[in-house]
């Protein structure tokens, strides 16, 4: 189940110290000086709510098949930042943006962009799981049928492998026409994983996935996130420190709307770059 910090292979064999805050490069150095292309970079990207100014100028590159972790204390611009990456932000009153995101080199603010294909790329999974009041089936069958699945056997094999996908088939495959909302707080939060396995996204983006859920819970989404990551991009906002040293590839450290240090999870947690993340890391602060 959980692992001790760091044993993830990439962490263990992480190269010293690349400049990873800065956009423009588009690889990350990977284990053994291999170079991982960009799926996502942002370039001085800011956004006020209104007159309030929440991300300030924040460039950093998001490698393919890997998991970042953002990390920071409460208000500091962790979930604002991640719902700049499939325009969620948009459905807010009153919020102006600026800078670039990239996804796979274009942007997405671009006016030809149609934002619910955008969204099918880049699915998210929420704080508090939120399963549609319908059966297990319908919940992981209604992005589908939005994008034109109709036929019930296509239907069948999209269900029964994002569900094998989030690990949770074993668990309800004789239970697919019940109601989704009598499925435990863990099973609902991995039926919200298999709904967004669904619609094939290249980016899985989760919101404290974890914090509602007991240690035998929050284990087993760990566990998938590690098997997803040889298929999917992952960007995880976390509270918690050693989720973010046990499941992460890269870490993101943001404080008052600022990208303080984006290194690799094993550098930022034992070399901090910065005193204020080291302050943070190590609870004088946040």
């Amino acid at each position: 189940m959980q692992q001790a910090p760091f044993e993830e292979p990439l962490a263990a064999r992480l190269p010293g110290s690349p400049a990873l805050a800065k956009g423009g490069g588009g690889k990350l150095p990977d284990s053994g000086g291999e170079e991982v292309p960009d799926k996502v970079e942002l370039r001085g990207l800011s956004l006020w709510y209104g007159t309030k100014r929440a991300l300030h100028d924040i460039s950093m590159r998001i490698p393919r098949n890997r998991i970042t972790a953002l990390i920071g204390p409460s208000g500091c611009g962790k979930s604002t930042l991640l719902r700049c990456i499939n325009r969620m932000n948009d459905l807010v009153e009153d919020v102006r943006i600026e800078g670039e995101v990239l996804l796979e080199g274009e942007d997405i603010h671009d006016p030809d962009l149609d934002v619910n294909a955008l969204r099918a790329r880049v699915g998210m999974v929420f704080q508090k799981s939120n399963p549609f009041p319908k059966s297990v089936y319908e919940n992981v069958a209604y992005g589908p049928r939005i994008h034109g699945a109709r036929k019930r056997a296509v239907l069948d094999e999209i269900v029964e492998r994002s569900l094998k996908g989030a690990a949770l088939w074993e668990e309800v495959k004789d239970r697919l026409h019940e109601s989704a909302l009598r499925l435990s707080g863990g099973q609902q939060q991995r039926l919200c994983i298999a709904r967004a396995l669904a619609v094939e996204p290249e980016v899985i983006l989760f919101d404290e996935p974890c914090s509602a859920l007991d240690p035998v819970a929050t284990g087993k989404i760990e566990d998938l996130m590690r098997e997803l990551r040889s298929e999917y991009t992952m960007v995880i906002v976390t509270h918690n420190m050693q989720q973010a040293s046990r499941v992460s590839d890269f870490t993101a450290f943001l404080y008052m709307g600022t990208l303080v240090e984006h290194s690799p999870t094993r550098e930022l947690f034992t070399r901090p770059r910065e005193a204020r993340t080291e302050d943070y890391i190590s609870g004088r602060f946040g």
